[in-house]
């Protein structure tokens, strides 16, 4: 009985024994078939990833070098350059490629040429791609556009230096101080004028990318420069015509006759307006009725006013000069230039360049001898009344006062607020 029972036990012990053996190789048969599958899964996964990934690398277009020339500067073998420029001419005017702009060529993983891209305009980018399943070496060329959003946003910053760099530390680009130099340049000289401590405010139009990039701005619908406890505000008003315009919150017009300066950006005066002047290489006293402008060979130099050329040419001791002729009896000069950009009879805008500062003629150093003339008497530009432009019309002052009411409380407010959507 006793050998039974242990027979039963064994065959009971066997039993228990197979069965686990089969559960443990069943799951491990399971666990060897999802292995596998996984793998298989990261083989097609890899495979994926090499073939649709596209990796750039992304150079600024260079002065003087054309699409193919730019192409094979990237990396491009001469005849897949040639190939991608014949697909592109006809979707782009290649007279239109421009120095500075962005040109990225994508790879695949494997080093596989995917793409080429060329940024035409903040709006547009040209795409071109390899011809997939056709001849090798074709490429189809497309224009698409750059998704971007616009929003209305509030700038704030204080002058520690200089407009440019308060702008920078605000975290916008320079180009705002150049606009808000135009604003109130009719009011304020940014050479002389800005003190550390000024503040200022904008509201503005931005573009930007999906990835947050600043694609650039758009209108400045209302400014505020506070200089030296004297604040100068502008609203962005279009008129019954259309014609738009910056206005005082009282609708007085910022535009002047004249703007405040030749130059935008800071240039010290070297030389003022005075009627006996020590002249520095004819050594002898004499009137300088103009003034001196010191800057580098190369600045912008711009028309202060509206006007027409009377005179582009060398002029002895004045060198290359710019005489241009203004409404109501105005005259304005501009000496010594390096390069002139202007003839005579054509009608130039405020803020036009007309010239580079340079030192022809008798000159010590590079500058800009400014002058000005009324009814033909020099006068000193620095303490000339500058009449004004004409204000808000009384028809148009209700459409007005309703720009102005949008605006200025937000303006007013700006130091609180981050952006407003349009």
């Amino acid at each position: 009985m006793r050998r039974i029972l242990h027979i039963s036990l064994y065959v009971v012990l066997a039993i228990v024994g197979g069965t686990t053996v089969c559960v443990i190789l069943r799951d491990r048969a399971t666990a060897d078939a999802e292995l596998a599958n996984q793998v298989k899964a990261a083989a097609l996964q890899a495979q994926h990833i090499a073939a649709e990934t596209i990796l750039y690398t992304s150079t600024r277009v260079l002065p003087g070098v054309n699409f193919t020339g730019s192409l094979r500067g990237v990396g491009l073998d001469p005849i897949t350059a040639a190939n991608i420029t014949v697909s592109v001419q006809s979707v782009f005017d290649l007279r239109h490629f421009h120095a500075g702009n962005l040109l990225s060529v994508g790879r695949s993983v494997t080093g596989a040429l995917r793409a080429v891209r060329y940024q035409i305009d903040p709006d547009r980018m040209l795409y071109v791609e390899p011809q997939s399943g056709k001849i090798p070496g074709e490429f189809k060329a497309h224009i698409l556009p750059i998704p971007s959003r616009t929003e209305t946003i509030a700038i704030v910053g204080t002058v520690r230096d200089s407009l440019f760099n308060a702008v920078i530390e605000s975290g916008e680009s320079p180009e705002l101080a150049v606009r808000m130099a135009e604003i109130f340049g009719w009011d304020l000289d940014f050479y002389s004028d800005p003190r550390v401590g000024d503040t200022f405010r904008l509201l503005v139009e931005k573009k930007s990318y999906v990835d947050g990039q600043t694609a650039g701005y758009g209108r400045i619908f209302a400014a505020e420069y506070n200089n030296a406890n004297h604040p100068y505000q502008a609203v962005l008003f279009h008129d019954a015509t259309g014609s738009p315009g910056y206005y005082g919150p009282d609708g007085g017009a910022l535009q002047k006759a004249f703007l405040r300066s030749p130059l935008k950006f800071a240039a010290p005066i070297t030389s003022h307006f005075s009627k006996s002047r020590f002249h520095p290489i004819l050594k002898t006293y004499r009137p300088h009725l103009g003034i001196d402008y010191g800057a580098p060979t190369g600045t912008p130099v711009q028309s202060i006013g509206n006007g027409r050329v009377l005179s582009a040419g060398y002029s002895g001791g004045s060198g290359n000069l710019v005489r241009i002729q203004h409404s109501n009896g105005y005259e304005t000069m501009y000496m010594h230039l390096s390069r002139i950009l202007v003839h005579p009879g054509e009608h130039v805008e405020a803020g036009q360049r007309i010239g580079l500062v340079g030192m022809t003629g008798l000159a010590t150093g590079p500058h800009l001898d400014f002058r000005i003339l009324q009814n033909g008497t020099y006068r000193n530009f620095q303490t000339l009344h500058l009449p004004p432009a004409e204000p808000v019309t009384r028809k148009d002052m209700t459409a007005f006062t309703e720009v102005r009411d949008k605006w200025m409380p937000m303006l007013a407010s700006a130091g609180n607020l981050s952006a407003h959507a349009r």
